[in-house]
């Protein structure tokens, strides 16, 4: 297996990057496993900070890197938490306090329509000239109550619809054919399929 660095420390996305990208020959570790700080993410757009990230790890370790950049962009937020989705509360992070200022932010709110993006970038070094740019996005709504252990992040609040479920309800398999990361991460593997 080929040996893909990712850049990050969130095992709920470790876990699952890991199982779909296992299927294209890719061993995908985590940037910790290098001693790779986390890199600043200092932009105001998804596709910046992931590309940002993707050059950092594959700098200090060497390997081909893999980064996402994703968030929930609410539609009566005027698209926030967006890019700051894991530090929405402040620091440390936390998906209590964050969850708890987004529901507060929309209280009164008739639309409660949201999306997920997730924008990932597979740079081949640090200073590949043609990195891989994907995106995907699942759209729902925010619920005041959340349902459903699985998932992380704001997925006890996000209904999907069509299942009358939450993110943080439905199985791992349906997130993976269905969430904003699972369509990004389809698209790379075709792009990975034709030796990309």
């Amino acid at each position: 297996m080929k040996k893909l660095v990712l850049a990050s420390g969130n095992p709920g996305k470790l876990r699952e990057f890991g199982q779909l990208l296992a299927a294209v020959d890719f061993e995908v570790l985590p940037q910790s496993a290098f001693n790779v700080p986390e890199a600043d993410e200092p932009h105001c757009t998804f596709v910046e900070n992931a590309l940002t990230k993707a050059r950092h790890a594959a700098q200090l370790t060497g390997l081909p890197a893999m980064a996402d950049d994703s968030g929930l962009c609410v539609s009566a937020l005027g698209g926030a938490p967006g890019v700051y989705s894991a530090r929405y509360a402040g620091e440390p992070k936390s998906d209590e306090r964050n969850n708890q200022k987004m529901i507060a932010a929309l209280q009164g709110q008739s639309d409660r329509r949201a999306h997920y993006v997730a924008v990932l970038v597979f740079v081949r070094s640090a200073d590949d000239p043609q990195p891989i740019v994907v995106e995907g996005e699942w759209h729902g709504e925010i619920i005041d109550t959340p349902r459903g252990a699985g998932g992380f992040g704001y997925d006890p609040y996000f209904l999907v619809p069509d299942l009358n479920q939450t993110a943080a309800e439905i199985s791992a398999e349906e997130k993976n054919q269905r969430s904003h990361r699972g369509k990004a991460l389809a698209l790379l593997i075709e792009r990975l399929k034709q030796g990309a």
